[in-house]
């Protein structure tokens, strides 16, 4: 790996650390729903006019937008209102053990020992991260979990759409998750209309950078160098990320970092790597 590509990753994985801070300021002046439909309607807008789907493309589509549009992103957002972004950052690691349980389901895919010691870990520092008093409110913690259960399942489905580009599902997931999100907008949030003329424009700047960096910049990166490289030299930067977004958290949004957010942040991020470099070399051996 030379230092372009280096250069490369630590850049993508900044830019996701510094979303977790975007967000949680955003969602304070803008229904979280309400903001994960505009965020989805210009990604839409930049990406569709690229990319054209069969209607065999476009069936595998629509349970992605409403996997990881709807139950992902939308829960995404919705978690940020009420729960600090160390927090977040943390507890969305969750996705990685997920992710072994659903291909152990779907794939057949033999856990071992060590991968369970990993989720046993992860799940362990889950639990002190949801214990933590001023960490975020129940319902805030459940929708974060869920969010990223709902990315190790959109994970399972992606693998199954092989054939179609990641920007281009990017685009087209946007597309199809903004009329559910619509309806669940309607029910649940109001004044809507009202945020949106009233929000000052540093949340529209920190949108722009959620929908440009981290949606379109900093997967086309990712992906990029997934393409060029072997997945074991890409996989261990994406444990930076929840690290960057924890001081973001801390530093930058003056949230406190407790005792639970350390004891939960080290037992979480310690189970995902051991998940994570047990699959690398399970790869490896195939």
């Amino acid at each position: 790996m030379n230092f372009r590509d280096t250069l490369q990753a630590l850049c993508v994985v900044i830019i996701w650390g510094f979303n977790f801070a975007a967000i949680k300021v955003s969602v304070t002046s803008v229904p979280p729903l309400t903001l994960t439909i505009i965020r989805f309607a210009i990604t839409a807008l930049l990406l569709l006019p690229f990319f054209r789907l069969s209607l065999d493309q476009i069936k595998k589509t629509i349970p992605i937008a409403l996997v990881l549009g709807v139950g992902h992103f939308g829960l995404f957002f919705v978690g940020f209102q009420g729960a600090d972004a160390a927090t977040v950052a943390l507890l969305l690691q969750l996705g990685v053990p997920f992710s072994s349980i659903l291909a152990a389901v779907f794939f057949a895919d033999k856990l071992g020992w060590k991968r369970s010691i990993g989720m046993s870990l992860a799940f362990c520092g889950a639990a002190f991260l949801a214990g933590e008093p001023q960490g975020g409110t129940v319902i805030s913690i459940i929708c974060v979990i869920a969010c990223a259960f709902s990315w190790a399942w959109a994970n399972i489905l992606i693998k199954k759409a092989n054939d179609i580009p990641p920007l281009a599902i990017m685009g087209w997931m946007s597309l199809f998750a903004i009329p559910v999100l619509l309806m669940m907008s309607y029910m649940w949030e109001s004044n809507q209309i009202e945020a949106i003329t009233d929000a000052p424009i540093h949340i529209w700047l920190l949108l722009s950078y959620t929908i440009l960096a981290s949606s379109v910049l900093a997967y086309h990166l990712w992906y990029s160098l997934i393409k060029r490289l072997d997945v074991n030299q890409v996989v261990p930067f994406t444990l930076l990320a929840p690290m960057i977004g924890v001081g973001a958290g801390v530093f930058i949004l003056g949230e406190e970092f407790t005792l639970y957010k350390m004891a939960g942040g080290i037992l979480t991020l310690t189970g995902v790597a051991i998940i994570q470099f047990r699959q690398i070399k399970k790869a490896k051996q195939a």
